[in-house]
C-alpha cells in the first residue's frame, strides 16, 4: 500500500472526530423566513442545546441525527441572501407537492463538498459546493425537489431502519487505529449513511423531483442540466485527487440517468416547455459565496495552517502539501510520509500521557511516552508502529481543546524525527499577523463585455491551480464557447 492510498483510507477516512467542528461553531435556533413552515439553520453567538430525542418517529430520528450532521459536515454557512433564496424556493416546491403546511428545515452546510441529501422529520441539507456549482434558480430547485421526494416518498425514512442495522456490525475499526467507535465511527457512519439510496430510489426521486419543480413554474430541463454539471466535476475532483464523496457518489449522473431525465421532463411538460430559470437572480444570490475551505475552519497558506477561530497555527516541514480532510487537516510528503492533524474530546481531569494510553491508537509503545511543555502548552508524546507504518503521536491541549499529531512513515529516521518535531514545536496561538495573512477565496459574478470569450473569462481564473478549467465547468461551457455580451458569469478569485 503507498502512503497515498493510507492516507486515501486511513488518515482522511479515518478518525474523524466531530469535535473540532463543534469548537468552531455556535449554533442557534432557526430563522423563519417566510410564512410557511420552512426554517433555515443559522450561526449565533451561543451553543445550541443538544437534541438528544429517543424516539423512532420521523421528527425523533430527524432531531437526533441533525446536530451529527452539522458537525460531520463543518457546521451552518450563514449567507442571509443564499438562505432566503433556498427558504422561497422550498416553499414553492411544497405547495407543488401538495405539502404546503409540512414543516421543513433547510440547512445551507458549510463545506464545499458537492452534496444534498434528506433525513426524516423534513430536514433538507445543501452544501454551499453544491451552490457554488449550480448557474441558476431552476437548477437548486432542481436539487431541492429531489431531496423533498425521498422525503415525500419515505425513503430517508427506510434508509435510517437499514443504517441502525448496520451499526451494530459496524464495530470494529480497521487500519492504525484502535476501536474508539466513540469518535471514529459515529461521524464517519453518518456521512457514509447518507449514500445509502438505491438506484430505483434515485431514480423515483428524480421523476418525482422534476415533477414538483416544473409544477412549481421551474424549468423542468434543469434536473438534467445539472446532473451533467455535476458529472463533469466528478470527473474534474477525481482529476484534482479530491476525494468527493456525497452527491458526486451517491447521486452518479450516468449518461442513461441524464437521458432518463430529459424524457421524464418532456413527457410530463412537453418538450419546449420553457419554466423559470432566474440566472440573474440566483447569481446575485451566491454573490460573495465562499469558495473551497472554509476560512472559519482554518485556512491552508503554503506549508501553514492558521484556525482563525480556534487561534492556533502550526507549520509542517518542507515537502508537504496540506489538504483539508472534514474534521482535520492531511499532509502528504512525495518520499512516503505523511502527518494528520485533528482534534478530540478529552475530559479536563485526564493527562495527556493517560490519555494517550488509552488505546486510541494501536501499536503504541507505552515506554515511549513523555510529556513536557511547548509553547506555554502541555503536550504529551510517543511512538507506534504495525506491520506496514511507523508513527510519531502528539498531542496538546490549547484553551481546555485537545489537538493531535500523527506522523507515518515507513521506517523512523532522523529526519523524520526532526520534521514531527519541529511541526509539533510550531503549533502556538495566533497572532494578529497570522489573522492578516488569511485570504478568502469566493465567488464573483462578472458581466460579459463585446468581444468576451469563455476563454477570455477563463484566464481571469488561471492564477487558481486548474481554474480555467474550473471556470468552465461551474459556468456550464466548453473552451471556444462564446459568451453573451450583458449575460452574468461566474469567477472564483482571491478576496
Amino acid at each position: 500500500m503507498t502512503v497515498q492510498q493510507y492516507i486515501a483510507k486511513n488518515f482522511v477516512r479515518g478518525l474523524r472526530s466531530s469535535a473540532l467542528a463543534v469548537s468552531l461553531l455556535a449554533l442557534s435556533a432557526c430563522t423563519t423566513l417566510t410564512s410557511s413552515k420552512i426554517a433555515v439553520s443559522t450561526t449565533g453567538d451561543n451553543p445550541a442545546p443538544v437534541v438528544v430525542t429517543q424516539g423512532t418517529d420521523d421528527a425523533s430520528i430527524g432531531g437526533r441525527e441533525h446536530p451529527r450532521i452539522i458537525a460531520a459536515y463543518g457546521g451552518v454557512y450563514s449567507d442571509r441572501q443564499a438562505e432566503i433564496m433556498v427558504a422561497r424556493i422550498v416553499g414553492r416546491l411544497l405547495a407543488a407537492a401538495d405539502q404546503p403546511n409540512a414543516q421543513f428545515q433547510v440547512t445551507i452546510l458549510d463545506t464545499s463538498e458537492v452534496n444534498a441529501f434528506a433525513l426524516p422529520g423534513g430536514y433538507i441539507y445543501v452544501t454551499r459546493g453544491i451552490l457554488a456549482l449550480a448557474s441558476d434558480t431552476s437548477e437548486l430547485a432542481a436539487v431541492l425537489a429531489h431531496e423533498i421526494a425521498h422525503v415525500t416518498l419515505r425513503h430517508a425514512r427506510a434508509r435510517t431502519d437499514r443504517t441502525r442495522t448496520t451499526e451494530i456490525v459496524d464495530r470494529v475499526i480497521t487500519g492504525v487505529f484502535g476501536g474508539d467507535t466513540s469518535t471514529d465511527a459515529t461521524a464517519s457512519r453518518t456521512r457514509q449513511s447518507m449514500a445509502a439510496f438505491g438506484q430505483q430510489q434515485e431514480l423515483e426521486a428524480d421523476r418525482e423531483g422534476i415533477k414538483y419543480a416544473g409544477k412549481a413554474g421551474y424549468d423542468p430541463q434543469a434536473a438534467a442540466r445539472f446532473l451533467s454539471v455535476m458529472s463533469r466535476f466528478a470527473t474534474f475532483s477525481a482529476g484534482s485527487g479530491n476525494n468527493q464523496e456525497g452527491f458526486l457518489s451517491s447521486h452518479p449522473s450516468t449518461p442513461a440517468r441524464i437521458q432518463k431525465a430529459i424524457e421524464t421532463a418532456s413527457a410530463m411538460f412537453g418538450q419546449n416547455t420553457a419554466g423559470e430559470v432566474d440566472r440573474d437572480g440566483y447569481l446575485a444570490s451566491i454573490s460573495g459565496l465562499t469558495f473551497g475551505d472554509s476560512p472559519a475552519q482554518g485556512s491552508i497558506i503554503g506549508r501553514r495552517f492558521i484556525n482563525p477561530g480556534a487561534k492556533f497555527t502550526f507549520t509542517v516541514p518542507q515537502g508537504y502539501t496540506l489538504q483539508s480532510a472534514q474534521s482535520a487537516v492531511v499532509g502528504v510528503a512525495g518520499d512516503g510520509e505523511a502527518v494528520r492533524f485533528d482534534s478530540a474530546d478529552v475530559q479536563a481531569n485526564v493527562s495527556l500521557t493517560d490519555y494517550l494510553k488509552s488505546g486510541w491508537i494501536a501499536g503504541l509503545k507505552a515506554d515511549s511516552v513523555t510529556s513536557k511543555t511547548v509553547n506555554g502548552m502541555e503536550m504529551a508524546s510517543g511512538l507506534a508502529q504495525t506491520d506496514q507504518w511507523f508513527f510519531r503521536v502528539a498531542v496538546m491541549r490549547l484553551n481546555g481543546q485537545v489537538y493531535r499529531f500523527i506522523f507515518a512513515a515507513k521506517a523512523d529516521s532522523a529526519r523524520f524525527a526532526q520534521g514531527a518535531t519541529a511541526t509539533v514545536e510550531s503549533f502556538r496561538p495566533t497572532t494578529s499577523s497570522d489573522m492578516a495573512a488569511i485570504r478568502k477565496v469566493a465567488v464573483t459574478i462578472v458581466t460579459a463585455r463585446a468581444g468576451d470569450t469563455a476563454d477570455s473569462l477563463a484566464k481571469r481564473m488561471a492564477a487558481l491551480s486548474r481554474g480555467t478549467e474550473l471556470f468552465y465547468i461551474i459556468n456550464d461551457l466548453y473552451p471556444g464557447d462564446p459568451v453573451v455580451p450583458g449575460e452574468k458569469y461566474k469567477l472564483v478569485a482571491l478576496q
